[in-house]
């Protein structure tokens, strides 16, 4: 299994590096991260629509798709000429994220008063599908924010800070869980997640945000100075707690719907939602991390 995991590494890393590359090629307007991210949150809703598919659960599947990806690009209002719509002076498109998710919510109880047809399930499958345009494209909308939020050159020094952090803590509590699990965390909800493994998910990501702000950071732009080692520090660590609570708050959701992986996608990996559990969960405290804390060492235009 281990063997299958690093030859998947091996074409993923490189795919996703390369995908990111062509994207910087076309500067702030991002258009090859804006298709990404609509087929990530097209396939992040199925396989949630999958999962909830039980019980008195019965989300439209259409419906919540089509909204996930909605509301992802809506990150890129105003940004694309797709999307003619105004962006604030600042350049964040949060506000618009929120108001395609608002007209998101209006639509959602749109089709299931149309669809309502007797008592007992409405309500349910309705809260199902608010779930999945959430979980999915809210989350993936403020995860596309960090790709302009400390300046679009920086864009994938700072999104790449997010994939590495939450990607050297889940090595980390892999590779320490492995050598030193004992004593289970939350036996009933992760039954392989232990407290050594916790300690090694935050000493990986507190390392991989070191290493990656430190010599990622002149690479990008020669004239950019590393941010101060202990903000990078702070930074991995505070992402890693976040990140495994991304991951077992989407063991929450397979374990009440008795699922093991929210898809067979990927072997060894499990589903997209499996890979990204930690990353969009987290993508909200890093884009607050990134105005908080003084991890951009060089002007942010417009700021």
């Amino acid at each position: 299994m281990l063997r299958w995991r690093l030859a998947m590494s091996a074409v993923l890393i490189p795919l996703l590096a390369g995908i990111f590359a062509l994207d910087h090629s076309f500067g702030r307007s991002a258009p090859i991260l804006l298709v990404f991210g609509c087929v990530l949150a097209y396939r992040g809703a199925d396989e949630l629509c999958d999962l909830l598919h039980t019980r008195n659960f019965t989300p439209h599947r259409f419906t919540v798709c089509a909204l996930s990806m909605l509301v992802t690009s809506a990150a890129w209002f105003g940004r694309s000429r797709i999307f003619p719509i105004d962006v604030p002076d600042d350049g964040n498109t949060l506000a618009q994220v929120m108001l395609a998710y608002s007209l998101s919510i209006l639509i959602m109880f749109f089709v299931s008063a149309y669809r309502y047809r007797e008592p007992g399930k409405s309500m349910e499958t309705l809260g199902a599908e608010l779930m999945i345009v959430s979980y999915v494209g809210v989350l993936l909308g403020v995860c596309a924010q960090l790709r302009w939020v400390a300046g679009a050159e920086a864009g994938y020094l700072v999104m790449g800070s997010l994939v590495i952090v939450t990607k050297a803590g889940d090595a980390g509590a892999y590779t320490l869980g492995r050598l030193f699990g004992r004593r289970k965390l939350v036996p009933l909800l992760s039954p392989g997640k232990t407290y050594a493994g916790a300690g090694g998910a935050l000493l990986g990501s507190a390392l991989g945000a070191y290493l990656w702000l430190t010599f990622a950071t002149p690479f990008f732009n020669a004239t950019w100075q590393p941010p101060e080692w202990y903000w990078t520090v702070l930074y991995g660590v505070i992402i890693g707690i976040v990140g495994l609570i991304g991951d077992l708050c989407e063991s929450l959701i397979k374990r009440d719907v008795g699922k093991k992986d929210s898809a067979g996608l990927l072997p060894g990996f499990g589903g997209l939602l499996d890979l990204l559990d930690s990353i969009i969960y987290s993508a909200p405290v890093a884009y607050i991390l990134w105005k908080a804390i003084p991890l951009a060492t060089w002007k942010i235009p417009g700021a």
